[in-house]
């Protein structure tokens, strides 16, 4: 009989006893998970994060992972003296910056994931969006008002990609109970032409998501979720009131294409879509199956 303390046992105990309803309400269903940021370039995080998308697929959830690697892509783009600009939280992407891109997301950062997925006893395979013509996208395109004239201009963002058509058969195959694989992958799409593209990584998982009628859409990102002009976290959001915030500037930056991503999601059939804090150690699990949750969920 071992001689360690109940309490700690217990308390395990009484915590996984609570999180049964939550286990029922995802069991066989399909959560697409956009996995960036620091919870990427930290050890411990990205160890945790491998621990628990292995777990969600051992509990009866489908995890479908979408990367980014933004601080490896401008890592690498600065060694290599390209240099590189957002507008409105999307990266412009000229020739080299794409060459760079693509060498990056789809090798040594999708290659890793994959490694420590199947470190922690899963069985991932790393993809890409170009794979069996899984995304399809057209040029993005976007304008800004000038302050001075109020004249609407057209940003030029190079091979930027916005998600046109979206085929999951691979995924399905995949995911499917007889295979049991996690998908991983690397936001890079293909137009009409067969030409690379590089999409946001965030815009990608919600396309996705779309596609696979996911239940939930979850945005790991580097802060507690989305914050009011106050700067205390909105825990719940209705997809109409994305506008706004956007326009009102309490969303800036990255925080636009996330926000614009969940509330697209959920108005094309994902059951809900959570911007979370990538930073707190298993947030995977504290939103899917705890009272509490780990972000702002847009429903």
């Amino acid at each position: 009989m071992s001689d360690t303390p109940q309490i700690p046992a217990q308390f395990t105990a009484e915590t996984l006893s609570e999180a049964l309803p939550y286990i029922q309400r995802y069991d066989r269903q399909t959560v697409v998970i956009k996995y960036g940021g620091h919870a990427m370039v930290d050890e411990a995080l990205s160890e945790a994060f491998a621990r628990d998308v292995v777990l969600l697929k051992h509990l009866g959830v489908n995890p479908v992972i979408v990367h980014g690697g933004g601080p490896q892509i401008a890592s690498l783009l600065d060694r290599l003296s390209i240099k590189s600009e957002f507008r409105d939280g999307l990266r412009v992407t000229d020739d080299a910056t794409m060459e760079v891109v693509e060498m990056v997301l789809s090798g040594p950062i999708n290659k890793s994931i994959v490694r420590a997925i199947n470190k922690a006893g899963g069985k991932a395979v790393g993809l890409s969006g170009s794979d069996a013509d899984m995304m399809r996208v057209k040029r993005a395109t976007r304008t800004s008002r000038d302050p001075d004239s109020h004249v609407e201009q057209v940003i030029d963002l190079g091979y930027v990609g916005e998600p046109e058509a979206v085929d999951v058969a691979v995924l399905k195959l995949l995911t499917n109970y007889d295979h049991d694989f996690i998908p991983v992958i690397a936001p890079v799409g293909v137009d009409a032409n067969g030409k690379r593209y590089n999409v946001n990584a965030d815009t990608a998982a919600g396309a996705i998501a779309s596609a696979l009628e996911a239940t939930r859409l979850l945005l790991l990102t580097d802060v507690a979720g989305v914050l009011d002009g106050k700067k205390e976290l909105i825990r719940e959001l209705r997809a109409d009131d994305v506008p706004a915030l956007v326009r009102d500037g309490v969303a800036s930056g990255g925080m636009i294409p996330k926000l614009e991503t969940a509330a697209s999601a959920v108005k094309n059939g994902v059951g809900g879509a959570v911007i979370l804090d990538g930073r707190a150690k298993h947030a995977l699990l504290m939103e899917l199956f705890t009272e509490h949750g780990a972000g702002t969920i847009v429903l």
